[in-house]
């Protein structure tokens, strides 16, 4: 018998179990072992991006069965399925990164296909990945489901000559080894222990940035983001996430009564404290795009530079997410930030709570080492700040945690690659100048295609000393283990024929991070002639195939790199058909 607290009715799963002429969807049903109690409960799509890629999402499956478990306690039948991953620490520095950020599309896209298509009536979405949490939830907030998020959690620190390191020290080491200070006997040992367990990225890396994000946007439970994916505590966290899920279905609580403009806020602000990726500046705005919130890269910005950084973690700082975990992890830093009056309280979040309800059950406080209090905070803006000026109209974004202000100016001529490949040769090679402004164009979502990110030859500068005696800028992306004064999401993109297409070697090249500048000196008049000039966007190998539609659909940077209209054009909701 169904449960008298879900009228199935009025649910999208009764297309597939309810009436005789459903019959032979239940014999599919019946077929899987599920007995008829099951077949008439809510069925609710348990998601994962699992995959053997990489350590990032190999512990997914097993906190999937936790999730599901949590589902069949609170009444409801899950049904799990998997989507794709592209792992960026795999895909970094070849031709395999033009397929990032275009995966994030494709995960929400195959998450929306297969709701709508099993008739699922809520979501639990599990990723441990860079894109997969963004594309995780914008499927959430596009079918605004009753929806709850999981982080598979970080990657425990390795231990190499007495102190913590990262995949970031290893593509940093990758500089030092082609400098000549690092041997390949150490490179390899080094290699060999960075990573020694599940999870992602263990900085505040894209990852974790995101995962922060989850929590802050309300989509996941509380302090869900924190534990390694190691832990115990993790499937715990899943199990929960199973039962919470079943209370917004019981209580018709959608997505997007979630993810507003408000909480979008939050989120950003947590982004800024913690020195976040500034992969968020693109994302944030994707989530909010599927909801129809107007919501872009200038807004994201204006957050980050009125909002203190206090969370001291790498690449920026000393710490990673294991630590932030230990100190006490998002519900302590949010409960900084409320202390500053910089959260917006009436929220909702997957509890059915509101975000400050929750945060008024945080006992814990600022720890002084890894969560600073947010009166003393690491410096008075954040982690990311945006920029704006003749070389990008359309606005651009530089990660600054770490730096001093004076570290945080920076003039010089231009040196201009066509392409990522191009860079990292000459880097390599050490064909650059101390106080040169590398430029790398073409690498943006439709020139690329796929905007990829540079950690290649940002860490390679960073292991030949040179991370803070020349800048760099892009219409690509930087990845959040970039170090250095590093610019990204230069827009509009050299495809779309912004100023970055423009540029020629020994341009004088300005980038202010306090006073918010990208520019060149070059009057309008010269940009213009060489406007005129310009022949179009060079031509790329990708004739066809997912990235060729890719580039054809994608939309400007500072919107989030879109390929849809977005909820401002829906006709219909899917929980409503």
């Amino acid at each position: 018998m169904p449960d008298s607290r879900f009228d199935k009715s009025r649910l999208p799963s009764r297309h597939v179990t309810e009436g005789p002429a459903r019959a032979p969807h239940r014999s599919y049903l019946y077929a899987m072992g599920l007995s008829e109690e099951e077949i008439h409960r809510p069925l609710v799509g348990v998601a994962t991006c699992w995959n053997e890629a990489a350590p990032c999402n190999i512990a997914l499956d097993r906190q999937a069965q936790s999730v599901k478990m949590g589902v069949k306690q609170a009444h409801g039948t899950p049904r799990e399925f998997t989507t794709i991953t592209v792992t960026d620490g795999i895909a970094m520095g070849h031709e395999g990164m033009r397929s990032s950020l275009a995966s994030r599309e494709a995960i929400a896209d195959t998450v929306e296909l297969t709701m709508r298509g099993h008739c699922y009536d809520a979501l639990v979405g599990l990723a441990g990945c860079d894109k997969s949490l963004p594309g995780m939830m914008m499927a959430m907030v596009r079918l605004n489901t009753p929806s709850v998020f999981l982080y598979g959690g970080s990657i425990l620190p390795g231990r190499h000559n007495g102190r913590d390191v990262t995949v970031q020290d290893v593509f940093e080491a990758v500089g030092q080894h082609q400098a000549g200070k690092l041997s390949t006997c150490e490179l390899e040992r080094l290699e060999a222990v960075a990573c020694p367990s599940a999870g992602a990225c263990g900085g505040q890396f894209t990852a974790n940035t995101m995962a922060c994000v989850s929590e802050a946007v309300g989509l996941a439970l509380p302090n869900s983001a924190g534990a390694p994916a190691p832990y115990e505590s993790r499937d715990q966290y899943a199990e929960a996430s199973g039962r919470a899920v079943m209370g917004l279905l019981e209580h018709n609580i959608r997505a997007r009564d979630v993810v507003t403009r408000k909480a979008l806020i939050n989120a950003a602000r947590v982004v800024a404290c913690t020195g976040g990726s500034t992969n968020a500046g693109l994302h944030l705005p994707a989530i909010a795009h599927e909801a129809g919130i107007d919501f872009d890269l200038a807004d994201v910005c204006d957050i980050f530079r009125d909002t203190p950084y206090f969370v001291d973690l790498k690449p920026g700082g000393a710490y990673v997410a294991k630590d932030l975990h230990e100190a006490g992890g998002v519900p302590v830093v949010m409960k900084e930030l409320d202390k500053a009056g910089l959260i917006h309280r009436d929220c909702l979040t997957a509890t059915g709570r509101s975000m400050g309800e929750e945060i008024d059950r945080v006992t814990r406080a600022a720890d002084g080492r890894v969560i600073h209090p947010v009166e003393t905070p690491l410096s008075m803006t954040g982690g990311v700040v945006g920029l704006k000026g003749n070389l990008a109209p359309d606005g651009a974004i530089v990660k600054v945690a770490g730096m001093s202000k004076a570290q945080q100016v920076f003039t010089g001529p231009a040196r201009v690659f066509e392409c990522e490949e191009d860079a990292f040769a000459a880097v390599r090679e050490r064909a650059y100048q101390e106080g040169e402004v590398i430029v790398i164009r073409n690498e943006g979502p439709a020139g690329g295609p796929g905007m990829r990110e540079m950690l290649a030859t940002t860490a390679a500068l960073s292991g030949q000393g040179m991370g803070k005696k020349v800048a760099l800028i892009t219409d690509g992306r930087f990845s959040g283990a970039t170090r250095g004064f590093c610019v990204g999401h230069v827009g509009p993109e050299a495809a779309h024929g912004g100023p970055i297409a423009l540029l020629r070697d020994g341009d004088m090249i300005t980038i202010d991070a306090p006073a918010g500048e990208l520019s060149v000196a070059l009057p309008e008049e010269e940009l213009a002639r060489r406007r005129e000039a310009w022949t179009g966007p060079r031509e790329t190998l990708y004739a066809t195939g997912a990235l060729w539609k890719y580039a054809r659909l994608v939309g400007a940077t500072h919107k989030g790199a879109v390929t849809h209209p977005g909820g401002g054009a829906e006709r219909h909701g899917y929980m409503d058909l």
